[in-house]
Parts: C-alpha cells; sequence; structure tokens
C-alpha cells in the first residue's frame, strides 16, 4: 500500500508545508495521504461531495469509470453477468472469493432457512397508512430488525456479525415483498424455501393463495441479473452512508436502513423511477422527438434522466449488459406498453444525435432497469425496493470488512465555516 512517492504542499502565506505520502492500491489512481497535513498546516481539505477523496481501503469492487470497467472482488462484471447468480456472486462480495461446490450449497442453505420475517412484522406492517411508499416501510422495518435480534448485536463477535450479514441478505427481499403486499392490501405470503432465491422473492410479491404462479422462464433470469449488476458499486452514496454509521458502532440493521434512506434519493437508487416519470411526461412515441430537443436546451429545465452517470465517462458496462436482457424480456413477453414504445424510441434517438453522443450520454443501467421492472409487472413506487434488496449484498459485505478493520475510525469530516464570527449576546429588549 505504501510507496517513496511524497506530495509536498506549501502555504504560501504561512510558509508552513508538508511532505505527504502518496499510496498505491492494487489497481486506479494513486491517492495522497493527507492526514498530518493539519497537522503541519493547520489546513483542512475541501472536497464537495468528496468527488476527489478516498474515505477507506476496501478490496470489494473497483471502478474505472474512464474505461468502463467494473469488477467485484477482481471478477470482471461481464464474466460474472455472464455465468454467475446473484447469490454466488453475494457469496463473492461477503467473503472475497468464488465458492466451490460445498461452500455455495453451505451458503445457500443458510439463506434459504433464515427467509421468514418474525410474525410480529404484520403488526409492525400494519401501523403504516396503506399508500405508504414501499420504502419508507421497508426502511422503518429493517431498522426495527435489531429489537428482534438484539441478543446477537455484539459487534466484536465475529460469528454475530456474520449471522446479521446473512439475516439481512435473507430476509430483506421477504420484508420488501410484504411491504408491497399490505400497500395493495394482499395477505402477506411466506417463503417458498424450495425456490431460488429470485423466484423465491418473485412468489412471494405476486403469488395469490387461490393459484399457483406461473412465472415465464425470462423473469427470474433478467431480475437475478439486474441484482448482479446493482449488488455493489463501490463508495457510492448509499453504501459511504452505510460505513459512516457502522463507523460508529451502530448495529448492522440501523447501517443498512440508513443505506436504504439513502438509497430512496431520486439522484441515486431512485433514478429509475424518475426514468418511468419522464416517459410518461413524454407521453407517446411521436413526442420523443421534441422531448430530445428540449432536453437539449439548458432553460427548459428538462432533463432526460437514465442518461449519462457520474463515474462512468465512457460508458456504463453494466448498461451494456443489460440492455440486451431488456430487448430479449421485451421480445418474450411480448409487452405491447405504450411507454416502453416510448424508451425504445428514445434509447435510438439518444444512441443517434450528435449531441448526446458528443457529451456520452448514453443509455445507463437505470434507463434499462426501469424498462425491465415495468415488462415484468413490477409497479414504478417498488423500482428503488428492488434496488435496494439488490444491494443490501454490498452493503454487508462493505460493513463486514469495515468492522474487521484494526485501522477503522469514527467518520468526522470538517467544514468550512460560513456563519457569523464570534459576537456578544445581546438581550432581548436591547435588540
Amino acid at each position: 500500500m505504501s510507496t517513496n512517492r511524497t506530495a509536498n504542499l506549501s502555504d504560501s502565506t504561512s510558509g508552513k508545508s508538508s511532505e505527504l505520502p502518496v499510496l498505491q492500491g492494487t489497481l486506479g489512481a494513486p491517492v495522497i495521504d493527507i492526514g498530518r497535513l493539519y497537522k503541519d498546516t493547520g489546513c483542512f481539505t475541501f472536497d464537495p461531495g468528496f468527488v476527489s477523496t478516498a474515505s477507506c481501503r476496501s478490496a470489494i469492487t473497483y471502478i474505472d469509470g474512464d474505461e468502463g470497467v467494473l469488477l467485484y472482488r477482481g471478477y470482471p462484471i461481464e464474466q460474472l453477468a455472464k455465468h454467475s447468480s446473484f447469490l454466488e456472486v453475494s457469496y463473492l462480495l461477503l467473503n472475497g472469493d468464488l465458492p466451490n461446490q460445498k461452500q455455495f450449497d453451505d451458503f445457500s442453505h443458510e439463506v434459504t432457512h433464515h427467509t421468514m420475517m418474525h410474525e410480529a412484522l404484520k403488526s409492525f406492517l400494519n401501523g403504516f397508512r396503506h399508500d405508504a411508499h414501499p420504502m419508507a416501510m421497508l426502511c422503518g422495518v429493517v431498522g426495527s430488525m435489531a429489537a428482534f435480534y438484539h441478543e446477537q448485536l455484539d459487534m466484536d463477535d465475529a460469528e454475530h456479525r456474520r449471522l446479521a450479514a446473512i439475516r439481512l441478505l435473507a430476509k430483506v427481499p421477504t420484508i420488501a415483498a410484504a411491504c408491497y403486499r399490505y400497500s395493495i392490501g394482499w395477505p402477506i405470503r411466506y417463503p417458498r424455501n424450495n425456490l431460488e432465491y429470485v423466484s423465491r422473492f418473485l412468489h412471494m410479491m405476486f403469488e395469490v393463495p387461490s393459484e399457483p404462479l406461473e412465472l415465464p422462464p425470462v423473469a427470474a433470469k433478467a431480475l437475478d441479473l439486474l441484482f448482479i449488476l446493482h449488488a455493489d458499486h463501490e463508495q457510492n452514496a448509499s453504501t459511504s452512508t452505510v460505513r459512516l454509521v457502522g463507523s460508529t458502532g451502530a448495529n448492522p440493521y440501523a447501517c443498512v436502513a440508513a443505506g436504504i434512506a439513502a438509497l430512496w434519493g431520486p439522484a441515486h437508487g431512485g433514478a429509475n423511477e424518475a426514468v418511468l416519470k419522464m416517459l410518461e411526461e413524454i407521453g407517446t412515441a411521436d413526442q420523443v422527438g421534441k422531448a430530445v430537443e428540449k432536453a437539449k436546451d439548458k432553460t427548459s429545465g428538462f432533463r432526460l434522466m437514465g442518461f449519462g452517470h457520474r463515474v462512468y465517462k465512457n460508458f456504463d458496462p453494466r448498461a451494456t449488459i443489460i440492455r440486451e436482457m431488456c430487448h430479449k424480456v421485451l421480445d418474450e413477453l411480448g409487452v405491447h406498453d405504450p411507454l416502453l414504445d416510448v424508451a425504445m424510441k428514445l434509447e435510438e434517438a439518444a444512441l443517434k444525435d450528435d449531441y448526446f453522443v458528443q457529451r456520452k450520454l448514453y443509455p445507463n443501467v437505470d434507463f434499462y432497469s426501469g424498462i425491465i421492472y415495468k415488462a415484468l409487472k413490477i409497479p414504478t413506487e417498488m423500482f428503488t425496493v428492488m434496488f435496494a434488496i439488490a444491494r443490501t449484498a454490498g452493503w454487508v459485505a462493505h460493513w463486514l470488512e469495515q468492522q474487521a478493520d484494526p485501522d477503522g475510525k469514527i467518520g468526522r469530516p470538517r467544514q468550512i465555516y460560513t456563519g457569523a464570527a464570534s459576537r456578544e449576546f445581546v438581550q432581548m429588549d436591547k435588540r
């Protein structure tokens, strides 16, 4: 990690300087260790949005935004998407290596047999309004899990930490499906443990007591692929939130609930929901041309949601993978939906229009995931919940990694203070 390379920073006003070590990870840009900067110079750094700041050491996920590279534990996302499953990828994220058959069977068995949620949580759900957003319910219910497993919350106990990670991975889909069914007045469906992870979730979502659910094979395959692509994405806003809360020693359920809250934002996990709202605003396929021209006009206030990415400056490798699956889903299901026609027309226009091509405003994973969810009849308000189910794997992997870090510190950013200088209190009758 350390190198002999250093960077020198000098303050031209005070004359103070600091010689800072430059660190190099396995891959990626070198990082300047500014730990002694304040001691040497009396200065902090200023980096709004932490766009140039490495907040931690991590061995889980690597992104090269310029080259369109995404690696989970060193494995290219393209290989995992083609050959693996979400549950196997979850094992990889949590444990660092792909499992052999016995390791996977044991892991799958353990996750499967932790899928039930406590019956008392039904009463908890009944406390929400019937029209509450599923993300609001998911955030609250996941946070409450600490009240049900408080006897196994010793954060110094590696087995307690591991078990909490398994419980979250197993129960979040069950809770998510229950939140959806509560919102539409359906009875909660118990998990069918004879099914694999994604199919089990879809049955909890859609099966009714009066008849068995028959799923087209492409539905589970598409959702499993989406879960793989959404499983982790380095130090994004929600993962950073999980780590920040985790740095305080908070229990894992509180940490993941905080991650869910961060994911809910429209600039983060809520982007795929925003895509469908944009498509509804456009209305019909014959209005796409006008929408594209409107998006080019900076004064219009209209934005094309689901295009471009803050990290990927060339292309989003996840979008390249999911685009093929998106078209396969639409073809195999024979879906005829005016909004999906709008989406396909918009994709075609953006990929050909010089304005978007030159600016590399390509359709991203949120654009295609929203279309797939729509085709699978998953309601719009559940889109971000689906993201949360997948990202739980990454959140617990980062939480486990952080808890085992002997050099871990509580997160405590500093600031540039722009308020009033020191002033004297004046009695009210003299103000």
